[in-house]
């Protein structure tokens, strides 16, 4: 029988399709800039002068102080300056920022793994809590994490809670749905064949559980944690807004609001997108390498 070799994909293949979407969003965004920056540059830059060109009119839009859309350049220069010429422990500094969320997302991250197991395990061993739990568990995910947030946020701070753990319950709040729908479908992989078999060897619950269901449910998990590190993410940088904090990438949007800092706004979202993409290929590497050791 003829064996089916997965052949590796040369990174020049990888890089093109990449580099050409990047390309194209690079072109779309200068030339979004031209038009919604346009009008502003017109009236306040180039009209007190005189006559323009069209040349003059471009490089306009494309540096002004606070403009409706900066483009790549301008977030690029901001975000090096923010973070060569100020400490790491300054506010001023984004990274700073970075690792006041990323405190957050980990932490929420983790609790809401290990509730998303716990609940799962629980609806696969018991009739009674899958109809019981798991209607509520997806009911749960129809509330707007805006909408809730701020009640968590006052309930926790009114029992002496601040800082991580208000933040990290609401990443929490996100990231457990994921897991939890993941890792039922996943405890419940394993074939009848296979659960008798168990059975045969007088397997208990617990025994079937680490031996059977869990490998088989790995598969099922590690998107889902992919998913929910993510999620997590976005859980942690809505907290921020609505406690008025000092530090973290949520904050800084809200501040960059506040005094129109449009090139700060998209600083802070582009630190945040490559957090995200730190977070998410983390959990990818670590599922390749527990995946690997059971010779997946």
């Amino acid at each position: 029988m003829a064996t089916l070799q997965r052949t590796a994909i040369p990174w020049r293949e990888q890089l093109l399709p990449v580099s050409v979407v990047l390309a194209a969003v690079l072109l779309l965004w200068y030339a979004g800039a031209v038009g919604l920056n346009a009008q502003g540059a017109i009236e306040r830059v180039l009209t007190p002068k005189g006559p323009y060109t069209t040349a003059e009119l471009i490089a306009s839009t494309w540096a002004m102080e606070r403009p409706v859309l900066p483009v790549p350049h301008q977030v690029a220069l901001d975000l090096w300056a923010s973070i060569t010429e100020n400490e790491l422990t300054s506010p001023r500094n984004l990274l700073y920022h970075v690792a006041v969320t990323a405190q957050s997302t980990l932490v929420g991250f983790v609790l809401g793994t290990l509730l998303g197991v716990v609940l799962a395990a629980a609806i696969v061993h018991s009739r009674t809590l899958d109809r019981a739990l798991l209607p509520w568990i997806v009911a749960s995910q129809t509330v707007p994490v805006l909408a809730i947030a701020p009640i968590v946020l006052v309930l926790l701070g009114s029992l002496g809670f601040s800082g991580v753990a208000p933040k990290a319950t609401i990443a929490m709040y996100l990231c457990f749905f994921p897991v939890t729908v993941a890792m039922v479908q996943g405890l419940r992989a394993p074939q009848r064949i296979e659960t008798e078999l168990m059975h045969t060897y007088a397997a208990s619950r617990l025994q079937a559980f680490w031996m059977l269901r869990l490998p088989s449910a790995l598969p099922f998990l590690f998107p889902a944690l992919r998913v929910a590190i993510a999620a997590g993410l976005v859980g942690a940088m809505v907290a921020e807004l609505p406690t008025g904090a000092q530090a973290g990438l949520g904050a800084r949007l809200l501040t960059g609001s506040y005094y129109g800092n449009t090139v700060g706004i998209w600083s802070a979202l582009v630190l945040s997108a490559f957090l995200g993409l730190a977070l998410t290929a983390a959990v990818a590497g670590v599922e390749k390498l527990v995946l690997r050791r059971q010779g997946r």
